[in-house]
């Protein structure tokens, strides 16, 4: 069975195995994208009945930007497994931090921010989010480099 997500792409279900009590997804699963971002389908509430938590794998490609965005309600961990990223955050995105490979960052619910992969590499992170939604809860930031709708 597939379900679609918002834009997203679609989740594969018959490549969810649920061993009651321990759900397993190998090899990450087919890729999605959202923003600019790729990701590997992961867990979350949509595959494997998870009510707070979902994990995946992002990728962005080099120069490319996931456009400011705001994660209302929850939670994003992430550990920078290949690349560099510039952050920049904040009201009006005025402040700015760089991460590479080997970094783990936090990123607080209502943070407003724009991820650019500043590396010369596909930058590659590891997402956990404190919902089991994945992207319905995040929220468009004014950007001068979303293109106009």
């Amino acid at each position: 069975m597939q379900t679609q997500t918002q834009g997203i792409g679609v989740i594969d279900q018959s490549m969810v195995e649920d061993l009651d009590g321990i759900t397993v997804l190998r090899g990450g699963g087919k890729e999605r994208g959202w923003n600019g971002i790729r990701y590997m389908q992961g867990l979350s509430g949509k595959n494997a009945g998870a009510e707070n938590l979902s994990i995946n794998v992002a990728t962005v490609p080099p120069g490319s930007i996931a456009y400011a965005h705001i994660h209302d309600g929850f939670e994003v961990m992430l550990f920078i497994l290949q690349g560099r990223v510039k952050h920049t955050y904040g009201e009006g995105l005025t402040q700015s931090v760089i991460n590479e490979a080997g970094d783990f960052i936090y990123i607080k619910p209502g943070i407003p921010h724009e991820v650019f992969n500043i590396g010369d590499e596909e930058l590659i992170a590891f997402v956990a989010r404190s919902t089991a939604d994945e992207w319905d809860k995040i929220v468009n930031y004014p950007s001068e480099y979303r293109p106009q709708e």
